[in-house]
């Protein structure tokens, strides 16, 4: 009877939670500082421990595997930030001589394929400048400093350069445990979050709690998901153009408060991660409330340039939260594109959905 209850104690967590054994949860994982050079920042933390938790995922019974990619076209909703994205088919074409018959596709010239649709932000994705610009050309690309205090030189020596240091190409394949905060249901109230509103650190704290997560937490190595709603504005073809004219996002301190966590990467169902409050993106109003002078976009900055998170922006995370799959196994693989400043992705979460909630 004594080893039942001791077996019960062990497993309690476990049953409450849905979340993978203790010994899993605190296996040794690799902690920084991280080697002088370091390019993979967070990431570092990935292996064997991380490969583990994820894998207990997949052996749920009833465990689904989610899609976590918006689907890519012409007509999608497009980054103001990144040049047309116009793919068009080639005709069926043939080898002389051969019973061979094959299609593919051909993309405009200035086509951001790595900015648009659910992409992956590498460490070189930002950097920051000793003091901010003011406007007048030329940029002062030399000034800038990347994660690691690599400069501008060392990153992109010249303009046409792809970057030399800490491109798509340096991030690993993220294979790991992954925690789904909904925002929706606890900020929004259930309904999507406003354009401006902000998940904040002690949002993030609550939503643990809420979603009976509290024991667990967020453990070093993880990927964290936000599901805002507002991916709910996603249209195809985007006729009204509300997607990307702002967004709800992670406030500064969030961006702090899980960068201390020791997560890998963050992805949200918003295009910027950053709160973009109305009329921000025309100049017509300022960032959201928090956020240090001079710098905008400070979760960027945080994230990538001095924690060494990885971003994942338009992630397709309805479904996943519909069926409260809190914890899961992701996968993210961004292509190896030598240089890239980042990369199309079709991330993916296995993991058992929770069964609804009587009432």
């Amino acid at each position: 009877m004594r080893a039942y209850l001791n077996w019960l104690l062990l497993a309690f967590p476990l049953l409450v939670h849905g979340a993978e054994p203790l010994k899993l949860q605190r296996a040794k994982i690799p902690s920084p500082p991280w080697p002088a050079g370091d390019e993979r920042g967070m990431a570092n933390q990935l292996g064997e421990a991380t490969w583990n938790r994820c894998a207990w995922y997949m052996t749920l019974p009833g465990a689904k595997a989610y899609e976590l990619a918006q689907l890519r076209s012409n007509s999608m909703p497009l980054s103001p930030f990144a040049g047309p994205y116009v793919v068009k088919p080639k005709a069926t074409a043939g080898i002389p001589m051969t019973a061979h018959a094959f299609n593919s596709e051909t993309m405009n010239e200035g086509a951001e394929p790595g900015q648009q649709g659910t992409q992956f932000d590498p460490l070189g994705h930002f950097a920051v400048l000793k003091q901010p610009w003011d406007g007048k050309p030329p940029f002062p690309a030399e000034q800038a400093v990347y994660y690691g205090g690599f400069t501008g030189q060392e990153v992109k020596p010249s303009p046409d350069s792809p970057l030399q240091r800490l491109g798509v190409d340096k991030a690993p394949p993220i294979i790991t445990s992954a925690v789904l905060l909904d925002a929706k249901a606890f900020v929004g109230k259930g309904k999507p979050m406003a354009a401006g509103q902000r998940v904040t650190a002690k949002d993030i704290e609550g939503m643990l709690k809420a979603q009976a997560l509290t024991n667990r937490g967020i453990l070093p190595g993880d990927v964290v998901y936000v599901h805002t709603g507002w991916g709910e504005n996603w249209r195809d073809p985007d006729t009204e153009k509300v997607y990307y004219s702002a967004a709800p996002g992670l406030s500064y301190d969030a961006a702090r408060y899980l960068a201390a966590k020791r997560i890998v990467a963050v992805g949200l169902d918003a295009p910027f991660i950053d709160t973009v409050p109305e009329g921000m993106l025309q100049g017509k109003s300022g960032p959201a409330e928090g956020t240090p002078p001079g710098l905008p976009f400070a979760v960027h900055h945080h994230l990538l340039s001095q924690a060494g998170v990885h971003l994942v922006e338009n992630a397709k995370l309805d479904e996943l939260a519909r069926d409260r799959v809190w914890l899961s196994c992701t996968v993210i693989l961004p292509l190896r594109e030598k240089g890239a400043a980042g990369s199309a992705i079709r991330p993916v979460a296995i993991g058992a959905p929770i069964a609804p909630v009587k009432r």
